[in-house]
């Protein structure tokens, strides 16, 4: 399994000759190394409806006719814009015939922002679990701290987590440092930092806080396997 980073939240992993995308935010996003025509995803997971994780979900899904798996109100408001959907909830996992994937809790907010100025609710936050070829895989989304990461990494033990660090919006280094010990990952790797002026952090200065001495930072299109 190989996954690559490419800059804000954006994970790809590629298993078993299949292309996953996780909140595929290119356009607009100064730190990635991904151009949204070059793309071709076969199914797009998204952690939660913000502007800055949806993203190019809509031209890529429909362009590679990619399945999106999200929750159960961004699945129903992207079907209605004519995408191929599967919805979940908090705690659902589901087997796919690409892996299965599982949602869990985030601490965040979740809504859409279009240009004429509404905000559409698009239902709760979530972590992602992605489990394939015998390997976990963690998107903590956007999130804050909560002990119940202990629970996620008891249950299911996770060869690499992907945490936010940036604070402002979700957790920041020290918080993200403590998370990485409750959920005691064989990798840890920093995202959501340095996209905007209020997430600007140091990704070296948060791994060396990792007690376990466990953290890779990726920059935009490096990857690791597993």
């Amino acid at each position: 399994m190989r996954i690559s980073y490419h800059g804000h939240s954006v994970v790809q992993i590629n298993t078993n000759g299949k292309t996953i995308l996780i909140d595929p935010f290119i356009t607009g996003n100064q730190l990635t190394d991904l151009k949204v025509e070059e793309m071709n995803p076969d199914v797009i997971i998204l952690s939660h409806g913000h502007n800055d994780h949806v993203g190019d979900t809509v031209k890529l899904a429909k362009k590679n006719n990619a399945l999106v798996v999200a929750n159960h109100e961004i699945s129903t408001y992207l079907s209605w814009q004519g995408v191929n959907t599967h919805g979940m909830h908090i705690g659902g996992a589901h087997q796919f015939e690409f892996g299965k994937v599982k949602l869990t809790q985030a601490f965040h907010g979740s809504s859409f922002t279009t240009e004429s100025k509404e905000i559409i609710y698009c239902g709760m936050p979530a972590g992602i679990l992605f489990m394939n070829e015998g390997k976990t895989i963690y998107h903590a989304g956007d999130t804050a701290l909560f002990s119940d990461m202990l629970l996620i990494g008891k249950r299911h033990p996770i060869d690499v987590a992907f945490l936010p660090i940036g604070d402002n919006f979700t957790m920041g280094p020290e918080d993200a440092a403590y998370a990485a010990e409750l959920l005691q990952a064989k990798i840890v790797v920093p995202m959501h930092y340095n996209t905007f002026p209020p997430i600007k952090q140091d990704p070296y200065q948060f791994i060396e806080m990792l007690v376990a001495n466990n953290g890779k930072v990726l920059k935009p299109g490096e990857a690791i396997e597993i």
